[in-house]
Formats: structure tokens, sequence, C-alpha cells
């Protein structure tokens, strides 16, 4: 008995020396972003002032060109941990295509562009999307990097680097990360995401500011409070910016609803599934505006392979605006989640100057 018990023991014990060991690592490496830090400007010589009086907006979500209609993802209920190589680079592809082709567009919010990260094949889709918009001044921040994600334990996900980006026609006079409060405890917040969001400045010709804010916020989780407080965050800053006399438009994946969101006709053919979680209506003051489009949604689930019809979908990207812009237009860009689990949405609006 003792032969077979010794050795199932060191088992054990190596077991857990090596667990520990692993978690002393990350928490050494655990990427620990100060509340607020300046971010660098890849300046493109753009105009140092808007003169326009009216210009568009794009954000998207790309999923690191890792989650198109073939996919389902096992963090979200479905099997698979990454798409294949070739389907990664199919993905990306489209997504080159799709943002080369959106030569017009002002102002582009991206959110899940990986850097050279396991479940994307080292791929620096970074550096990819910034040669692509190559006209574009380039602001970038990370919001999810870890050594090593251990789940599944058969095939974990390994290396991860991540964030997101803004791209203008237009030269920021600052780029500020604001960082989202977090209320895990250790260890579990060494593998969660730092969340954040971009804050860019630009000048107006009339002398006052546009501040545009790009931002990825969390999921639904047990405990809503943490939503509540990133809520709280952005609403304070957008509020005193608008007070201040300046222009605030912020967008991105919100992971909610707007407030009292209803899809319009059949939703363009796909099957309607609330998110568990609406942004409150008493946010903001009622004049603020929310701009989404209704009729095609912005998100689809992930617990299976895309399929019209039957797999849920929603409407969770969409932008804020302050009550001195004038919303133009909103389209939510029809994709047929192809190539990333969001659709893009594009805005037009005019500062009321």
């Amino acid at each position: 008995m003792k032969k077979v018990i010794l050795p199932i023991g060191l088992l054990l014990l190596g077991l857990i020396m090596f667990f520990g060991l692993f978690l002393v690592y990350v928490s050494i490496t655990d990427f620990t972003p100060d509340d607020m830090e300046q971010l660098r400007i890849k300046r493109r010589d753009n105009p140092t002032t808007i003169a326009k009086t009216d210009f568009t907006i794009m954000t998207w979500n790309i999923g690191y060109a890792g989650l198109g209609h073939e996919m389902d993802f096992f963090y979200d209920g479905g099997k698979k941990v990454r798409a294949t190589k070739e389907q990664s680079a199919a993905y990306l592809g489209s997504v080159k295509a799709f943002l080369a082709d959106e030569h017009a567009t002002n102002f582009i919010l991206l959110q899940e562009v990986d850097i050279k990260a396991k479940r994307s094949y080292r791929v620096n889709q970074r550096q990819i999307l910034t040669d692509v918009l190559y006209h574009d001044d380039v602001v970038s921040a990370v919001n999810y990097q870890i050594p090593f994600v251990p789940v599944p334990l058969f095939r974990p996900m390994g290396q991860v680097k991540a964030g997101m980006m803004t791209f203008a026609r237009f030269e920021p006079t600052v780029a500020i990360r604001h960082a989202y409060p977090s209320i895990a405890g250790w260890p579990e917040r060494l593998f969660l995401l730092d969340r954040c969001f971009i804050e860019t400045r630009f000048a107006m010709q009339n002398g006052k500011e546009l501040v545009l804010i790009n931002t990825h916020n969390s999921a639904f989780v047990d405990d809503q409070s943490l939503m509540q407080q990133e809520l709280d965050v952005i609403a304070g800053m957008m509020t005193a910016e608008y007070e201040k006399g300046n222009y605030v438009v912020a967008g991105g994946d919100w992971n909610m609803n707007p407030p009292d969101f209803e899809p319009l006709n059949d939703y363009r053919g796909n099957r309607y599934v609330p998110a568990e979680v609406s942004i409150p209506a008493s946010m903001l003051a009622p004049d603020w505006q929310y701009a989404f489009d209704a009729s095609v949604p912005s998100n689809r689930h992930l617990d299976e392979p895309y399929t019209k019809g039957e797999t849920g979908t929603t409407t969770l990207d969409f932008f804020i605006l302050s009550p001195n812009i004038e919303l133009i237009s909103v389209e939510t860009r029809d994709l047929g989640f192809e190539f990333s689990d969001h659709n893009p949405v594009i805005m037009r609006i005019a500062p009321r100057l």
C-alpha cells in the first residue's frame, strides 16, 4: 500500500507546488496599469482642428479575428477555444478589407485587437491595422495581458495580449487610458480583463473640444455592481465634459442593451435575445441621446456557430451623444457575423456650432 500511496502523494505535492509557483509568476508579471495613463499618439500629419460641420464615427469589436460565423466559444457555452489558423487569417483579411474600404470614415473605434497572442497565432493585429489605416492618427490601449490563461484544462488559451484602438483623420490633442474599477479578488483578478476606456480630445474650430470615448465594458456577471460602477465612472466624466461646453461622444461595446431597447421590424431575420442588463435610463440626463440601429443586431451569441434565425442576437454596440450634438444617421452594417461576433456600427453626427 505504501508503494502506491507515496508516489500519489508526491505527485499531488508536485502539482500543488507547480500551481503555487504558477500563481506567484502570474502575480509578479500581472498587468497593473494606473487609473489614468497618457497614451502615445502615432501622428500622420492630419489637421489639428476639426473644421467639418459633420463627420462619421465607426465602432466595431473585431473579436480578435477569431470569432467568425463558424465559431463557438467555450467561455460562452460552446466547445471551441480558437479558430483554425486558416480561419483566423481569413477573418483578419476580411476585417482589413472592410476597414480599408471605409476611407470616408473620420473616426474608427475598435475593440478586441490582439497583439501577438496565442489565440490568434502570434499575429500582431495592432500593427497590421495601423498599416491598413495609414492615413489615420492612431492610439491604442491594452486591456488584457496575461502570460498564460490556464483554461480550458486540456487545451489552454495560453498567452494573451489584446486591447482597443482609436483611429482619427484629425490629430488628437491628448489621449488617455482610464481604468475601470475592479471588484475581483486574488487570484481571480489575475486572469480577467483590465477594463478601460480611451479618451481622445480634438480641437474644434469654435474653440471647444470633441471628447471621443472608446469603451469596452464588462459582460454580465453575477454581481451587477461592477457594471454599475463602470457606468458611474464614464457617465461622470461625460457629464463633466459637457458642462464645460465640450462635445462628447462615447461609443464601443457596452455589453448591455441601450435603455428600453426593442428591435425594429423582424431584426433582419435574426432571433432577438435581450442582454442580461440594460443601461439605466437614469444614467444621464434625458436630453442625452443613444444612437443605435434597432433594425439590425450588432452582436450574436457564441454558444454555437452562427445560423441566422436560430442563434441568439442582440444590440450591444452603440453611441451616446451629448445634447449639443445632432444625430444625422446611424447604421449597423449587416455582415452576417461572417468574420466577427459583432457587426460594425457607423454614425454621422453634426456638432451644434
